[in-house]
């Protein structure tokens, strides 16, 4: 059987052509409007901490902008579909082209190759660049902009595995010191024993807390607390410093390869921050492939040429893509608070518009 090879003539160059630059001259523009209501906002953070100007172009935003790039691809492409493909349609290029026996399919052929390149590029970003570049710009936000709030918080829960939480208060991550630690035990609901320390330490050659004095407590059968204090507390927890850091904000800057390590980690000691660290999995996936179906939208809902022109299919395509944004966060949240299973909320916004898509294709002029 001969398999179908569509090729690539001068009017699917045309087409890619005109794709991908409607695309990233769009990226350009919001950037340069995007960094300069950043840094409106934050020159005066950048002059009381004495921000370098290198650092900040260089450090700052040079590494926001992929993340930047990444969070809008699929409305940038969305955006980029209907423009040119509604100029086209007003201008009657794509009746001219119907006419001429091309198929609505066939026509389809050089969007899909562009929205192959664009999804291409944001998995790259997704997987591997982005958590490079959110290391330094975290780093950076912590030196000059968010160093009087810092990086923790000041009250910090974490589970160690079934049945074991710490409790740190007040830690320090210049002196990598917590003004007091509890490590809690449970049993059927109810607090067995803890040990607990003030001013405890951590060594982050060899891993372990230290404290010079230290409480141990436990509880018997009837609730009754029974104590024990000791001097020089030296221990090997399983808790890294860099798990008490804002969970969102720490697997941001994982590749792949360590998001899926830490992933097993936790859910080998049971932590409750699993489906967080789900939901980026998933969406680091998730988010790509749907540029294919906002490009699939954009193009059947813009190739008829109507009575509005193009700010009409602007106006509703924009519209769609916002609804599209809204569902994946709306169903993100309802994944880390447990109420859906993290892989359906996070790919159920793509399987919806996928319908909407195919509804749209089928309607489009052929």
């Amino acid at each position: 059987m001969k398999r179908y090879w569509p090729g690539f003539k001068i009017l699917d160059r045309y087409i890619l052509g005109k794709f991908l630059a409607t695309f990233f001259f769009a990226i350009a523009m919001i950037i340069v409007i995007v960094v300069i209501f950043d840094y409106v906002e934050k020159v005066d953070n950048f002059t009381e901490s004495h921000a370098p100007f290198k650092g900040i172009i260089f450090t700052y935003y040079l590494n926001f902008i992929p993340f930047f790039i990444n969070q809008f691809s699929g409305l940038f492409t969305f955006i980029a579909c209907i423009f040119f493909t509604s100029k086209m349609a007003y201008q009657t290029e794509i009746v001219a082209m119907l006419s001429g026996g091309m198929s609505f399919r066939r026509l389809m052929w050089p969007y899909f190759l562009g929205a192959l390149i664009i999804a291409t590029l944001s998995l790259g970003l997704n997987l591997w660049l982005i958590p490079i570049s959110q290391r330094k710009v975290v780093a950076f936000k912590e030196q000059y902009i968010d160093k009087k709030k810092g990086a923790y918080d000041r009250h910090i829960y974490r589970q160690i595995e079934p049945g074991t939480f710490a409790y740190i208060r007040g830690y320090n991550a210049t002196t990598q010191q917590a003004s007091f630690f509890a490590l809690e035990h449970y049993e059927g609901g109810s607090m067995t024993r803890s040990l607990e320390a003030a001013d405890i330490k951590f060594d982050p050659e060899t891993k372990r807390w230290t404290a010079p004095r230290y409480t141990k407590r436990a509880f018997d059968s009837l609730g009754m607390e029974h104590f024990e204090q000791f001097r020089n507390l030296d221990t090997l927890i399983n808790l890294e410093v860099t798990e008490l850091g804002e969970i969102n904000a720490f697997i941001q800057t994982m590749n792949i390869s360590q998001l899926n390590e830490f992933l097993a980690q936790q859910r080998a000691k049971g932590s409750d921050s699993i489906n967080i660290i789900e939901v980026e999995r998933h969406a680091r996936y998730a988010y790509p492939f749907s540029t294919f179906i906002l490009t699939l939208i954009g193009v059947s809902l813009s190739s008829r040429k109507v009575r509005g022109g193009t700010g009409l299919h602007i106006g509703v395509g924009t519209g769609l893509c916002f609804s599209y944004i809204l569902f994946n966060r709306f169903f993100e949240e309802f994944a880390k608070s447990g109420s859906l299973p993290p892989g359906l909320a996070v790919w159920l916004p793509n399987i919806i518009y996928l319908g909407i898509a195919i509804y749209l294709y089928r309607k489009a002029p052929k």
